[in-house]
C-alpha cells in the first residue's frame, strides 16, 4: 500500500498510511463443484470497497477480472502467488488515479474451489478522501471526504451496484 501511495508522486506520512490500512477482514469462500457452472454464480461481478484485497486462492480456476475493451479475463492460479485487487477506498484516496477492479468468480464443473481474501480497510470512523496534495496536482477533485463507515453503509445498501456505489463519494 505504501508503494502504491508513494507512486502517486506525493509525500505520504506513515501515520496516514497506517490510518487507511488499520482494519483487516478475512473471508473464507468455498465453491462446490457444479456440473453446469455457467448456470450458477460463484460471486457475481462486483468491486471491493476495501483499499486493497489480498487473495490467496487454491489451484482451481474461476477468478475473472474485467478488462476494458477485452471483456472478462481469467486469472490463472499460480502456486504460492497472491492476487492483489485495488478497491474503491484506494480509488477515493488516489483521487481516481487508481481504479478499483471489477471481478467475479465462476464455479468449476468437477472440483471445489477455495479462496481466502483479506480486505485491507480503514476503521469505520476514519475520514477517507483524496490524499493531501493530489487534487492540486491533478487540477481537480474527483472525490469528497467522508467517513469510511458511511461509505461502507452506502456500499452495502446498494447491493453491489457496480461503480454507482462510488457516486456517494464523488464531488
Amino acid at each position: 500500500m505504501g508503494s502504491l501511495l508513494r507512486g502517486l508522486g506525493i509525500d505520504v506520512e506513515d501515520s496516514a498510511l497506517s490510518l487507511h490500512t488499520e482494519a483487516k477482514v478475512v473471508n473464507m469462500n468455498f465453491y462446490p463443484p457444479c456440473p453446469n457452472p455457467e448456470l450458477t454464480v460463484g460471486v457475481g461481478r462486483h468491486y471491493d470497497m476495501a483499499a486493497l484485497t489480498i487473495l490467496l486462492q487454491d489451484d482451481i480456476e474461476g477468478l475473472y477480472i474485467k478488462v476494458e475493451e477485452k471483456g472478462w479475463i481469467e486469472i490463472p492460479p499460480i502456486e504460492g502467488a497472491l492476487v492483489i485487487n485495488v478497491g474503491d477506498t484506494l480509488e477515493i484516496l488516489s483521487n481516481g488515479r487508481y481504479k478499483s477492479a471489477e471481478h467475479r468468480v465462476i464455479g468449476n464443473s468437477t472440483k471445489a474451489r477455495v479462496s481466502v481474501p483479506i480486505f485491507v480497510t480503514p476503521r469505520l470512523q476514519t475520514m477517507i478522501g483524496p490524499l493531501s496534495g493530489l487534487p492540486e496536482k491533478d487540477g481537480k477533485t474527483v472525490y469528497k471526504h467522508a467517513l469510511f463507515g458511511d461509505y461502507m453503509a452506502n456500499y452495502f445498501a446498494g447491493v453491489h451496484q457496480w461503480k454507482k456505489t462510488l457516486d456517494f463519494a464523488r464531488v
